[in-house]
């Protein structure tokens, strides 16, 4: 099979040795190390990739098999990759566990999680859609309404003939079909931001993770009354240095009480739900673009007085510094 006779896409980075695909990728994703799974030689590749604000599109080609991992750094992004195999295959594994894209299955996996991935099969053809992990916390945060860090667990393999299968694969498909050679989705940022926010909720809602048995409670589990006085009385103060036993008494129940009803109903602390919607109110200011204010003066203005520790936890609550969220928005 020649070069040209493969390749179903015209792609902008190419070449026909090994090493060469590893120098290449490795300039682009960080700390990139791979291995052939077999010779190696004539080995043709093939990747190209498109970009928005919220997700990028990478389509890669090659004919031989080869297993690799990448070691996340300071500065590499993190995001859900939702992969689509076209021809062949793409397996990850974290540790003795095993999840696979192939015929009929998608799969789900966070680009910090894997300890390696193999691609498969020859003449192989994969689409990955990436979904800048921060809007999958933004949708965590808008679902569950409590803070939210480490590993969302989520079911890795997503069955294609299952109605949930089917639902998250045809949008899926319609955003990678909106994005390539400089589609439709890419010259307006707004339709864009409400596909990819679309896709989040569905995952988030409909494939099984970490989080999924508060939304088994279903809606008609409603805080008590004390809990729903101290949230109106967290919203109402919230940029004033407000301490758990004052909205306890706000609340009208003991401390006790209020740290028993938040874990039973928000499965979280009051202190942690007071900082999520801080956090929140200051991650709205930051996404103003009309917004003139310093990032001091909205730090201040939410109740953060110490900015490393307010743009740490930023981090860990939405996946990128608050720096990353303001320069995302002046870009735009």
């Amino acid at each position: 099979m020649t070069e040209d006779s493969a390749k179903p896409f015209s792609f902008r980075f190419h070449g026909s040795s090994f090493d060469n695909m590893v120098e290449t990728l490795g300039g682009a994703f960080g700390a990139f190390d791979a291995e052939p799974v077999g010779r190696a030689k004539d080995f043709h590749w093939g990747l190209d990739f498109s970009v928005a604000n919220s997700a990028v599109l990478l389509t890669g080609y090659h004919e031989a098999e080869f297993q690799f991992n990448i070691e996340p750094t300071v500065s590499t992004a993190e995001y859900l990759s939702l992969v689509v195999p076209r021809r062949g295959g793409m397996g990850v594994t974290y540790g003795a566990r095993k999840a696979e894209a192939g015929q009929g299955k998608l799969l789900l996996y966070n680009n910090f999680e894997p300890d390696s991935v193999l691609m498969h099969g020859q003449g192989n053809v994969i689409d990955e859609l990436l979904i800048n992990w921060p809007v999958i916390l933004q949708t965590i945060g808008q679902t569950f309404e409590m803070p939210f860090s480490g590993s969302l667990d989520l079911l890795p393999e997503l069955d294609l003939s299952t109605p949930v299968g089917r639902t998250i694969g045809n949008l899926t498909e319609t955003i990678i079909s909106g994005m390539r050679d400089d589609g439709p989705l890419l010259q307006s940022p707004i339709a864009m931001a409400h596909m990819t926010q679309a896709l989040s909720d569905l995952v988030v809602r409909m494939v099984p993770h970490r989080l999924s048995h508060f939304l088994e409670k279903g809606p008609a589990l409603i805080a008590p009354r004390h809990v729903r006085r101290a949230i109106e009385f967290m919203q109402a103060n919230i940029d004033q240095p407000i301490t758990m036993p004052k909205v306890a008494e706000a609340a009208g129940v003991s401390s006790r009480a209020l740290e028993t009803g938040f874990r039973a109903f928000k499965g979280t602390s009051p202190a942690a739900y007071l900082l999520m919607l801080r956090l929140r109110a200051a991650r709205q200011d930051l996404l103003d673009p009309e917004s003139k204010e310093t990032m001091k003066a909205i730090c201040l203005k939410w109740g953060f007085f110490h900015f490393g520790r307010f743009s740490a936890v930023y981090r860990t609550t939405y996946g990128e510094y608050p720096s990353d969220t303001r320069k995302r928005v002046s870009h735009r």
